[in-house]
């Protein structure tokens, strides 16, 4: 298959194979119909291909609607490179088959006999060789050369011949079809589709690849004709998603059908393509006394269309037939049609608002302010494409400059924070500022464009701060312009990570009236010094999760689950983060999907889901790369690098923590590189280099202190006292135990008090000390913190046998390993089997080839598919996508020691649960 340049026509192929094959030995006729565009010629030149292989003499004919009217054209075109061969037949055939081709002179001799010299040719060719005649678009030959292949095709049985044909689906032919084989040539699946993309366009954006394969349907000609089109258009949302701009190629096949239509028809259809739903009530309102509903019968006897009685609706057979409609309109027919549909859709100020633009011929301020409206609607539905169409239009129909500056500078801001969309964002940002507006979206957006470019944080801040402080906006939080440059100021400030960063934000904060929004107060508290200000977020924490709701705006959940991060309160979010994630790879804004994956890469590695924390952060990495937010790369550098340490990669890990510290310290990300710390961290602490852990640690907040506006350090409070510990330096482990004691980290969540307790047992060593610790192990729930419970037993464990309580240490070392075991980390799975065995334990033997343990998320996949739920069952109550599912599976069999499903029930069940003789 791969050889014919085909996707996705695997059993096409074998079926032709097979047919030809047959061929060999007895002859044999089929027939290809497709619709058009959908690959027909390809098979037929890859089934031609395919014969040659198979040492078959191929003769190939192609027919053409400019030749239907010139007798035996396309006999002529099949037998002319067997021409020589009249020779061996007999007198009269071979001069009527002459006269027939146009070689020879003569009267036109009759029908029956050009019939029989062609079979006769036939069998004396298959007397030498197999033949085959591969005949294309078999509904434009000539009258003349489709009675003669009607007529061989019936009587090739016995011989070693075979007829291949091809033609359209529900077009006429001449050929007599009767009684033939046929083979419909379905559309290409969205796995082939999507192959076909990938080998033309590798770099294509997934937005506009979705967005190409629900246009094409599976039409290899769509696929391979309009990625030319998307990707250098710039539609708006004023015409449904359907409608593109066709290459002549995609306009000859679509629109061929629609010229045979009366006019009144066309013009319904033309209704129905801009109403885009489908809805025939709406069409219905749209429709005065001429043309009426009635009118649209043509098209639907043509099948061009279908309507579904129960629901009202209609369907166009193809989605590009509605841009070949579009494409035959005029300019009047067009708008007559949007104004008709505006006026019935009073009801719907959205779409009558795009529908009053699409018909406006001058400026408008009535039109501009609905779509200004329409835009922040979309918007909050996360549709930042749409918003940003809407907002671009309604500037083009503004009459005033500061509003058409406004409105340009929004989208500017939209683009820039949401989409991705760089090159745009410049060009909507230069055009704002060249209708002399200098608004807080225009300031945002050139902050986002500045840190994602060449600029630095320290310049993106004071540009924002100052465009804040100037502007005529009164502080309000009524305000969205406000709210959105704040939201983009605490961003800033915390890449800063400095106090200095955080007082113009403060300031501005106290002076919101009436009061900041309860997004904005959260993540003021929980995000900004969660040390000194997180408790002041815990009342409201419940609250904001409690709105997280399946229509929630996607821009909310990603700033919900940053103000959940240092509260520990990111599991709470991870069924709306997965929302966004799979509606990002279905085509989403980048944005919104990179904060999704953000969040749920972080909670994985908390609760060791390592291996999805692994496969997400790979994918973060991906978008970053290549969707226009080169910036958050280092976001899923960290991540990568805080689990390779985990799982004993120190290498890989020193690597990306250096690539993140180097990338950030010229752009004066000081988040970020504090976070590369954290790897170094975890990384000398699994080699056993507690001086350098020490170091590392911190180098991210210093012993007895936590450090102001880096609230990342409590991330390793637990590393920096265990390495003090270690080292010697108990003076600074005791004094570090003693800032998390007044600053009370242990109320902000249960990891926090479990890293707490697990750090004074360490410090104090005492029966008090490990007493308390006990009792919060026994109130954390073991899938919750899978990696700090694991730890913390593991440093209790070593402390309990230490002091010869072997019989208590060897309790904690066991689940320490077993949570390890689960993660796969393997530095810290050493160190607790070699600890179990110092107490005297003695680990089961394992054999040399025994297969190593399931992790997290592989146990609950193989729990799952053992109750008999189906990959995509499974993935979508692990919000998971199916093909990870199948890939985890592939990895559990062997694990299990099982080769199928059906398997999987006994395998996870305790041995006296097992059947006998299993």
């Amino acid at each position: 298959m791969a050889g014919c340049g085909l996707f996705g026509r695997h059993d096409e192929l074998a079926w032709i194979s097979e047919f030809l094959d047959g061929v060999r030995r007895s002859g044999g006729v089929r027939l290809i119909r497709g619709e058009p565009g959908v690959g027909k010629s390809s098979l037929m030149g890859a089934a031609a291909e395919l014969a040659v292989s198979k040492g078959i003499r191929t003769l190939r004919a192609s027919g053409s609607e400019f030749e239907a009217d010139v007798s035996y054209a396309c006999l002529n075109q099949l037998l002319l490179p067997v021409y020589s061969m009249l020779e061996r037949l007999p007198a009269g055939p071979r001069e009527a088959l002459s006269v027939a081709l146009g070689f020879g002179s003569g009267e036109p001799a009759d029908v029956l006999l050009v019939c029989n010299a062609v079979l006769l040719l036939i069998r004396e060719l298959e007397g030498e060789t197999p033949v085959v005649l591969v005949v294309d678009d078999v509904h434009w030959i000539d009258r003349a050369s489709a009675v003669v292949l009607g007529f061989v095709a019936r009587r090739l049985d016995g011989c070693r011949a075979g007829l291949l044909a091809s033609l359209r689906t529900d077009s006429a032919s001449f050929l007599d079809l009767r009684g033939l084989s046929e083979h419909v040539l379905a559309p290409l699946d969205d796995e082939a589709a999507g192959q076909l993309i990938d080998s033309r366009q590798p770099q294509m954006p997934a937005r506009i690849r979705r967005r190409l394969l629900d246009l094409a349907q599976g039409n290899p000609l769509a696929l391979m004709e309009l990625p030319t089109t998307l990707l250098g258009s710039a539609q708006s949302a004023a015409t449904p998603s359907e409608i593109v701009p066709l290459s002549d190629r995609l306009q000859a096949v679509f629109a061929a059908r629609l010229t045979t239509l009366p006019e009144a028809t066309r013009q319904v259809l033309l209704l129905a393509t801009f109403e885009g739903t489908g809805d025939v009530r709406v069409l219905r309102a749209a429709l005065t006394d001429r043309p009426s509903p009635a009118d649209l019968a043509p098209a639907e006897r043509a099948r061009l269309v279908r309507v579904d009685d129960a629901t009202a609706r209609i369907a166009f057979r193809h989605p590009l037939i509605r841009s070949a409609i579009v494409a035959m309109s005029t300019h009047e027919e067009r708008r007559d049609a949007h104004i008709a549909l505006a006026g019935a859709l009073v009801t719907d100020p959205e779409r009558r608002a795009w529908h009053l633009a699409a018909a406006a011929t001058g400026p408008d301020e009535a039109v501009a302010s609905l779509l200004d409206d329409a835009a922040h609607r979309v918007m909050r539905r996360g549709d930042g494409v749409a918003a940003i169409a809407a907002l671009v239009r309604a500037a083009e129909l503004s009459t005033t400059n500061a509003e058409r500056g406004r409105r340009l500078a929004e989208a500017a801001y939209i683009g820039a924070e949401a989409i991705g969309s760089i090159d745009d964002a410049k060009v909507l940002l230069t055009d704002a500022r060249d209708a002399d507006v200098g608004s807080l979206h225009a300031a945002g957006a050139a902050a986002f464009l500045m840190i994602n470019g060449d600029g630095d944080v320290s310049t993106a801040h004071r540009l924002l701060v100052g465009a804040i402080e100037t502007g005529d906006h009164g502080y309000r939080t009524d305000n969205p312009a406000l709210i959105e440059a704040l939201h983009t100021l605490l961003l800033l400030c915390w890449y800063g990570s400095t106090p200095e960063y955080w007082k113009p934000f403060f300031a501005v904060l106290r002076r919101l009236q009436p009061r900041p929004t309860d997004l904005l107060a959260l993540a003021s508290d929980s995000f900004a010094d969660p040390v000194r200000t997180g408790k002041a977020a815990l009342p409201q924490i419940d609250a904001v999760l409690q709105t997280l709701t399946d229509d929630v705006d996607p821009t909310r959940v990603v700033r919900i689950g940053t103000a959940s991060v240092y509260l520990d309160r990111l599991g709470d979010c991870r069924a709306s983060s997965w929302r966004l994630v799979h509606h990002g790879r279905d085509g989403g804004p980048p944005r919104r999907h990179l904060g999704a994956l953000m969040h749920l890469c972080l909670d994985d590695f908390l609760t060791g889901r390592w291996d999805e924390g692994e496969e997400l952060a790979a994918e973060g990495q991906q978008i970053s790369d290549t969707g226009g937010f080169s910036f958050f790369a280092w976001y899923f550098q960290y991540n990568r690098a805080i689990l390779a340490a985990g799982r004993g990669r120190f290498e890989e890990a020193y690597a990306l923590a250096d690539e993140i510290t180097h990338w950030a310290l010229p752009r004066g990300v000081a988040a970020a590189a504090l976070f590369a710390h954290h790897p170094r961290v975890l990384a000398a602490a699994g080699q056993g280099n507690y001086d350098a852990a020490f170091e590392h640690a911190a180098a991210m907040s210093p012993p007895g202190m936590l450090a102001p506006h880096v609230p990342h350090c409590t991330w390793v409070m637990f590393d920096l006292v265990e390495a003090a510990v270690r080292t010697g330096r108990t003076a600074e482990a005791k004094a570090h135990v003693a800032a998390m004691r007044k600053a009370g980290v242990g109320d902000l969540s249960s990891r926090m008090a479990l890293l707490q307790a697990g750090a004074e047992a360490l410090v104090f060593n005492d029966a008090d000390a490990v007493s308390r610790l006990e009792l919060v192990l026994e109130k954390t729930e073991g899938d919750r913190w899978l990696l700090d419970l694991s730890r913390v037993r593991l440093a209790l464990g070593e402390q309990l046998r230490r002091t010869r309580s072997a019989t208590r240490a060897r309790r904690h070392l066991i689940a320490a390993r077993d949570g390890f075991a689960a993660m796969v980390a393997q530095p810290w799975l050493s160190r607790a089997e070699t600890e179990l065995r110092a107490t005297g334990h003695r680990l089961p033997h394992k054999r040399q080839d025994e297969p190593a343990p399931l992790t997290t998320q592989e146990a609950e996949i193989a729990q799952l598919a053992a109750s008999g739920l189906t990959n995509k069952q499974i993935a979508e109550r692990l919000y998971l996508s199916h093909r990870t599912v199948g890939a985890h599976l592939y990895r559990i069999f062997p694990k299990l020691g099982v080769t199928s499903r059906a398997g999987l029930r006994d395998a996870l069940s305790p041995p006296a649960e097992r059947q006998p003789g299993r």
